[in-house]
């Protein structure tokens, strides 16, 4: 659901509530994971390693669980290993 909410947060300033409100749609199709414990603790390690802000770590810890790469333009996650960084 972190996804879900920063897209949104996202989008909407920049490309309206319509589109924003489509891209959430598009993200329903996709594997949405529960946060769990294992998750919240990965999460923070990696946030006090890296200096993530709660919602990247949060998404890069999941991205983690499943052995995913993370395609991303926010420049916070910029290098880490297992991100796939988009330039906007």
């Amino acid at each position: 659901m972190v996804t879900v909410y920063e897209v949104y947060r996202k989008l909407r300033p920049v490309k309206g509530e319509a589109a924003a409100l489509e891209a959430v749609v598009a993200l329903r199709a996709t594997h949405i994971v529960p946060v769990d414990d294992r998750i919240a603790l990965e999460a923070a390690d990696y946030s006090l390693a890296r200096g993530l802000h709660f919602s990247d770590a949060l998404i890069y810890a999941t991205a983690r669980r499943f052995e995913a790469d993370l395609h991303t333009s926010d420049p916070d996650l910029k290098g880490i290993p297992g991100v796939v960084f988009h330039d906007r």
